[in-house]
This record gives structure tokens, sequence and C-alpha cells, in this order.
């Protein structure tokens, strides 16, 4: 069985309470700067996380700004943090008629607030992530 399986299940089970200990939950705000739907352009948006135990399921919206233009779009990640380190998941952006999926991984600068990466075929932006 492959990660994005494992991670998927784990994120899956979160949600349905089937897993036991709590970790990571609330809002959370991004900002970030990338390339996404063929431009350049800023992403902000926020989401809400839903944890349990390393595991969150993040889905979240936001306004990207391109070209003197804006687009909304939405997305959704399942990830794990790793105890006071790392947080790596997968994810999937939809804007328009496009749906990208990602590979995520941030890292805590101070507490709730994260520098973090996405990467993914015709998608990748680098910023900031503030609470969950």
């Amino acid at each position: 069985m492959n990660f994005a399986k494992i991670l998927m299940g784990a994120a899956v089970l979160a949600t349905v309470g089937l897993a036991p200990s709590a970790h990571a939950e609330g809002l959370g705000a991004e900002a970030n700067y990338g390339r996404a739907d063929g431009h350049w352009g800023a992403e902000v948006g926020a989401g809400y996380a839903m944890g349990v135990g390393g595991f969150s399921l993040t889905p979240g919206a936001g306004v990207y700004l391109r070209d003197g233009g804006t687009r909304l779009y939405g997305r959704v990640e399942a990830a794990y943090t790793l105890p006071a380190s790392a947080t790596i998941g997968i994810g999937a952006r939809f804007s328009s008629d496009n749906t990208r999926p990602y590979a995520t991984l941030a890292m805590p600068l101070i507490p709730k607030l994260r520098i973090k990466g996405n990467v993914g075929p015709k998608y990748y932006a680098v910023g900031l992530t503030l609470g969950y």
C-alpha cells in the first residue's frame, strides 16, 4: 500500500472520529505566491483543520490574485505532523476548470506560524500559514 493511500485513510478516520486522540484543529489563514492556471500570482485564503492524532484534513478556499484580476479557488489537504517538526501531506486545488494535485511541506517558524510549500503538476507555491 502506498503512502498516499495510508494518508488518505488516516484522514478519513480522523474526520469520522475513529482515531483516539485530538490534534491541531481550528481556523487558519494562508498567504502564498506561486504559479497556477498558467499565471504567477498571490493566493490569500483560509481553511479549517480537523485533526486526530498527528493527522489532519483541511478544506479551504480563497482568492488567487493575478494579472490585475482575481479567481476563486478551493483546496483540500490531508497531512501528518511530525511531533515538534514538519508537516507533510497531499492536497488538491480546484480553480476554474482545473484540478491540480500537489504535495505539501510546512515547517514551523514560531508557534502557529509556518512556512509552507506546495508542488504539483502545473502548480507550485510558497508562503506562510497562520493558525491551525
